[in-house]
């Protein structure tokens, strides 16, 4: 005889054992699935704090800033290892400090520039993504004043203001096929932009562009307008090209430029021309 009081208490039991759980479990799945995750809740770096399996994908095309500055950072560590950063710390401190002044006066102020002296004799200075600039100890050699360091820092400035390094990876990534349709992963993004930063030279567009921003940035600091030309000038009359002004457009183009736009926009500030005090600076540091 079938006891149909003994199966049905079976079966609650059954039910409150295996099959509500499973109920639960089902629920709470699709409450994470189908809940939005909050933006201030979870920020980009906690997603890949927690999740490090996750590949890290960089959209070129709207890269938020502090995307830009990690970027710039994962790019840092990469070029510490193709150039020789300086250990000075006074020539360290004495570039920071201009560039300081600079940066006050930036037209990205969510960011914190990084500036780092190269040791290198070659007369040259780039900037990679996020405000990580570098100025060789050959550059500072060859300047006059502390103007003049502070024009090619500027200048280095406005190539970061304007994005240029991050357009011109964009243009290389969709070139050479590497970038999905959600971006560029961390690795490859990583990868063209030290290519781009220690090789390849900017576009006509864009020395045109950062010479602009340059001059505009050394201006509000108060730092002589004429520094930035004269810099240029000098570097035209030396016997070989240097490292800093090998790109496109040539230098007389730019010098042009320049004066043009110093001509539209006049200033009677000249800090930094005081040519004794730099150049006794400079033995100090770098003998």
């Amino acid at each position: 005889m079938i006891n149909s009081q003994g199966i049905w208490t079976n079966y609650r039991l059954w039910q409150r054992r295996c099959l509500y759980p499973f109920i639960s479990v089902s629920v709470a799945v699709t409450i994470c699935l189908g809940t939005p995750l909050s933006s201030k809740a979870i920020g980009f770096s906690d997603l890949i704090r927690v999740l490090p399996q996750v590949t890290q994908i960089f959209n070129l095309s709207n890269i938020s800033d502090r995307q830009e500055v990690d970027l710039g950072q994962q790019m840092n560590q990469e070029i510490q290892q193709e150039v020789r950063i300086s250990r000075n710390s006074q020539l360290n401190s004495y570039v920071e400090q201009i560039g300081r002044r600079l940066a006050a006066n930036s037209t990205r102020p969510n960011i914190a520039y990084t500036f780092q002296v190269v040791e290198d004799p070659a007369v040259n200075a780039f900037a990679t993504a996020g405000g990580f600039i570098y100025v060789n100890t050959g550059l500072l050699k060859t300047a006059d004043n502390e103007a003049e360091v502070a024009s090619v820092l500027a200048h280095e400035m406005g190539h970061i203001e304007g994005k240029h390094l991050i357009k011109q990876m964009r243009q290389r990534a969709i070139a050479s096929g590497v970038a999905s349709v959600s971006g560029l992963d961390r690795s490859k993004a990583v990868g063209i932009g030290v290519q781009l930063a220690l090789n390849l030279p900017r576009s006509r567009q864009d020395e045109f562009d950062a010479d602009k921003r340059g001059l505009a940035n050394i201006t509000r600091t108060g730092y002589a307008q004429s520094a930035m030309v004269s810099f240029m000038k000098k570097l035209q009359r030396s016997s070989s090209v240097p490292t800093f002004l090998s790109t496109h457009p040539g230098a007389s183009d730019r010098v042009i430029s320049l004066q043009n736009q110093i001509k539209s926009q006049p200033s009677s500030q000249n800090h930094g021309l005081d040519n004794p005090v730099y150049q006794s600076k400079m033995r100090a540091f770098l003998p």
